[in-house]
């Protein structure tokens, strides 16, 4: 759903039963002055029906949908799960206010990968920016999931995608000695292995859950920087930066909003084998510099540790309590056997 001037539009969406699921397609609209919903019918074809799309106003007035989820029976009790990625915009018809009409949308640029679960925001320049989700591998018995902490930005007047690069913190030391530094040639290259770039970095965290067990959560991060383009004098500042700040690990489902050109990502989940972990760190990125991510409220194993404790305790209590009233019932069954008696 997205407010459009006066209204809110809705599109999609699905109803699950215990024996049956069916998919929407179908758009309707809210008017929030007289709190009444309408159907529309647009022209053109327009998506197929699924759940889980994201929805975002370009800044000529029109309604983009892009991605979502549906699956579909194959055979008896076996279901299958197609990822959309797909793009579509929803327009009212040149002068009319009441027609409107489907258009299919193929954006340039790089684009990205079929996932389901992802977040959306306006960023700044009326950008929508889309972070993590998932990419879930289906099979008859199992079900694994690939999770994304990437981010993408989609330019509708342009028409184009474009992929979230951070570019790193600078170092002051470097900036100042940077205008009397002379390099013989070849020399940098030398010094960052022949090939200016920096290896990626792994950052390992661990989680505990709250039945006690430590889940590791291993994060691959690139240089910042090295996204293919040649390193520049200002790009070798990096190098005395130390490693790249890790931000949110990879996560489905996180809320996300955008104040002043900052964002903020809260939450999300993620899965580690069979289970599956809900988390509730608190990361910030200044969309303007793009340099690096920062921990508002990272993830505090201790806390979850201590509310498994006490949910242990208290169920240890209410065992207690169940087994006292066993034998307080047996007791009194005993006295009544002897009263009647």
């Amino acid at each position: 759903m997205v407010a459009w001037k006066r209204q809110l539009i809705l599109f999609g969406g699905f109803h699950e039963s215990t024996r049956d699921y069916i998919y929407y397609n179908d758009v309707y609209a809210f008017n929030l002055d007289t709190f009444t919903w309408s159907k529309l019918s647009p022209s053109g074809t327009g998506p197929t029906p699924r759940s889980g799309c994201q929805m975002s106003v370009t800044p000529q007035g029109g309604i983009v949908i892009y991605g979502g989820y549906s699956k579909q029976r194959v055979k008896k009790d076996v279901d299958k799960g197609t990822r959309h990625s797909d793009m579509f915009l929803l327009k009212l018809e040149d002068g009319r206010e009441d027609k409107w009409v489907w258009t299919r949308m193929n954006p340039s640029g790089v684009k990205p990968t079929p996932r389901s679960g992802f977040s959306v925001a306006m960023a700044p320049n009326h950008q929508t920016l889309f972070f993590g989700g998932v990419c879930d591998e289906e099979e008859e018995e199992s079900l694994a999931g690939e999770f994304f902490n990437d981010l993408y930005f989609y330019d509708a007047t342009r028409n184009r995608w474009f992929e979230g690069q951070l570019k790193g913190p600078k170092s002051e030391k470097k900036k100042r000695r940077r205008g009397r530094r002379e390099e013989p040639e070849g020399g940098s290259k030398l010094a960052c292995g022949g090939a200016g770039t920096q290896a990626p970095v792994e950052v390992v965290k661990e989680v505990v859950t709250e039945d006690g067990t430590v889940v590791t959560i291993k994060q691959v991060l690139s240089a910042p920087g090295s996204a293919g383009q040649p390193q520049s004098e200002d790009e070798d500042s990096l190098e005395e930066a130390g490693s790249p700040t890790p931000g949110p690990c990879p996560r489905s489902n996180a809320m996300l909003a955008v104040k002043h050109g900052v964002l903020y990502v809260y939450g999300g989940m993620f899965e580690a084998g069979d289970r599956q972990v809900t988390l509730s760190d608190l990361h910030c990125l200044d969309l303007h510099r793009m340099e690096a991510w920062k921990a508002l409220v990272e993830m505090d194993p201790e806390t979850q540790e201590w509310l498994e404790e006490t949910d242990s305790e208290e169920g240890s209590e209410e065992v207690e309590g169940a087994e006292g009233g066993d034998e307080d019932e047996d007791e009194d069954s005993g006295e009544e056997s002897g009263a009647e008696d």
